[in-house]
């Protein structure tokens, strides 16, 4: 999901460790933090990160945005759907962090 941007980069090792990720937490849903630049309308995400007292359930995952640090450099989030649906969910939209969000499900 972009809103107002026109290009985002991710790095193979990025897209690699979300699915990765997404495979360790099934049949658990999972949730990375992306790190990057955000230059005007273009987005650079080169890491993840494990967001601190993340919850990982069969519906949901979550954490409490309140606990991260002050850290300009994430620029949105990656979770999976092991349900294997791609659109993002009502309570996905409502706790969005960050410019992007990458959502990978089961294939």
């Amino acid at each position: 999901m972009t809103i107002g941007i026109s290009q985002v980069l991710i790095m193979r090792s990025v897209i690699e460790s979300v699915l990765i990720y997404a495979k360790v937490c099934h049949p658990k849903e999972g949730i990375l933090l992306l790190r990057g630049k955000a230059k005007k309308d273009v987005i650079e995400v080169s890491e993840v990160m494990i967001p601190p007292l993340s919850v990982r359930s069969k519906s949901f995952s979550f954490f409490s945005a309140h606990l991260l640090p002050m850290d300009f450099s994430i620029v949105g989030i990656a979770h999976s759907h092991p349900s294997g649906i791609l659109a993002p969910s009502v309570e996905d939209l409502n706790n969005f962090y960050g410019r992007i969000m990458i959502i990978a499900a089961f294939p």
